[in-house]
């Protein structure tokens, strides 16, 4: 198996080995610490036995002046008088001075501790168990003592506990990198796929891990960012596929103006030449207008905002230039919108424009509030569309089979333009139905209303 030393994989491998090191560190202190008072109690329940052994002795008046207590080789065992004096000892004790250990407290008869400065065969501390006998003579105390404990009392399994904390923190290391590497091989297939998809082949897709994890989350959202992506660069390349012919038919029909002027100037008239050139770039002119506003929509939907009064702006936008179909505004009063004049006069003017151009002889507007709403609608009198091709007309450059389609005169950006409009300012822009059943297209325009810091003040 590879191993790969990615930074994320080096870092929870060192930072599980070093947890599992000082949890190991402080379990194995604590284990030794416990084997340790394990010992010392033992020792001390062991002395204390032979103590009231001893103990049982002198209150049954065995013991004289310096007689010798039974004992197994080696216990230090020695009974001390009132006056200090040695009374009894064991054969390892005989020949000892007085053990200088306090006496038990008041009201009890034992005491344990542990002493380095006792005259003992082998020197060095030891543990000491205390009893007090009280005779009718005075009190005695007898002492059970033996060596101290080492600080390792069995040195077999402390070594075993201190050679188990590497060896947990080598386990534990070598389970968190495969467990990690095994983790993270579906990322390292994501990015592999990712590094290999391109401009050309944006169909792929990164594979997704059979378990529902974190990661198959991740490379469900990649997939579907990819999928956005697909469809931002076709709709792309179709606008640019779609401007290019925009634009190239009527710088088609300015060169071939002037070719045709160009070939014979005497029989050209320079009135009819001049006016076709001028008709075809006013087309190309209002081409790169409507694309320069999507751009600044798409771009940044931010623009200077101030309180606009719908019905005016409609009233504007209708006497601002004859139009071929009777248009006809009507209004319930002031509807306050809060976004750009600009932008809504464009909005409008389009609306406006694609009725006219659609229409039979008539175009009305009506403008209206509703709940903390201003609604602009825009009816014409045409074949209408047919509602399958309703949302279809808000996309760029849209060719409709029947009735409604770009050769009428319009850069077919117009109504795409105005819903971007409509949305960047929070709204709605939707086609429906003329609501008196006559044949005819009613463009909805929806707006929400100011808040009350946004109204003008009056």
């Amino acid at each position: 198996m590879v191993l790969h030393h990615s930074q994320i994989r080096v870092r929870v491998t060192v930072s599980a080995v070093l947890a599992t090191l000082v949890l190991a560190a402080v379990a194995c202190a604590l284990l030794l610490v416990a084997t340790r008072r394990n010992v010392v109690g033992d020792v001390q329940a062991e002395l204390g036995r032979e103590a009231r052994r001893v103990v049982t002795v002198v209150r049954s008046g065995e013991l004289r002046d310096r007689s010798r207590i039974f004992a197994s080789d080696g216990d230090l065992l020695q009974v001390v008088d009132a006056r200090g004096r040695v009374v009894g000892s064991s054969p390892a004790m005989d020949g000892r001075p007085a053990v200088a250990f306090p006496p038990p407290p008041r009201g009890d008869d034992r005491r344990e501790g542990h002493s380095c400065d006792l005259d003992v065969p082998g020197g060095g501390c030891l543990l000491v168990v205390e009893y007090r006998v009280d005779m009718p003579s005075g009190p005695f105390y007898v002492f059970a003592l033996a060596p101290e404990p080492a600080l390792l009392p069995r040195p077999v399994a402390a070594v075993l506990a201190i050679l188990g904390v590497p060896f947990l923190g080598a386990l534990a290391g070598y389970g968190t990198w495969v467990a990690v590497g095994r983790t993270l091989r579906p990322v390292a297939a994501i990015r592999r796929e990712l590094d290999e998809i391109t401009m050309t082949d944006l169909e792929r897709r990164v594979p997704v891990p059979g378990k529902r994890d974190e990661i198959a989350l991740l490379a469900e959202s990649v997939n579907a960012t990819l999928d956005r992506l697909e469809k931002a660069v076709a709709r792309q390349r179709a606008f640019v596929s779609d401007v290019s012919h925009e634009l190239r038919s009527p710088l088609t029909g300015l060169r071939m103006e002037l070719e045709l002027a160009m070939s014979d100037p005497e029989a050209t008239d320079l009135t009819e030449t001049l006016r076709a050139l001028l008709a075809n770039t006013d087309r190309v002119a209002a081409v790169a207008d409507d694309l320069l506003a999507l751009a600044r929509l798409e771009a940044d939907g931010q623009f200077p905002r101030e309180p606009v009064d719908l019905a005016e702006l409609a009233d504007q936008e209708v006497l601002r230039r004859p139009r071929r179909s009777r248009v006809t505004v009507f209004s319930e009063g002031p509807a306050a919108v809060h976004g750009g004049r600009s932008e809504l006069a464009r909005a409008l003017t389009n609306l406006l424009d694609n009725a006219d151009r659609h229409a039979t002889g008539e175009v009305t507007v009506v403008v209206r509030t509703e709940a903390e709403a201003a609604v602009v609608e825009v009816i014409d009198d045409g074949p209408g569309i047919a509602p399958a091709d309703r949302e279809r007309v808000f996309e760029r450059f849209t060719r409709l089979a029947q009735g409604r389609h770009r050769d009428a005169g319009g850069t077919g950006l117009g109504l795409a333009i105005s819903r971007d409009i409509a949305e960047a300012h929070g709204g709605t822009l939707v086609l429906t139905d003329r609501t008196d059943g006559r044949p005819g297209a009613r463009f909805v325009l929806r707006l929400p209303g100011p808040r009350p810091d946004e109204r003008s003040p009056r």
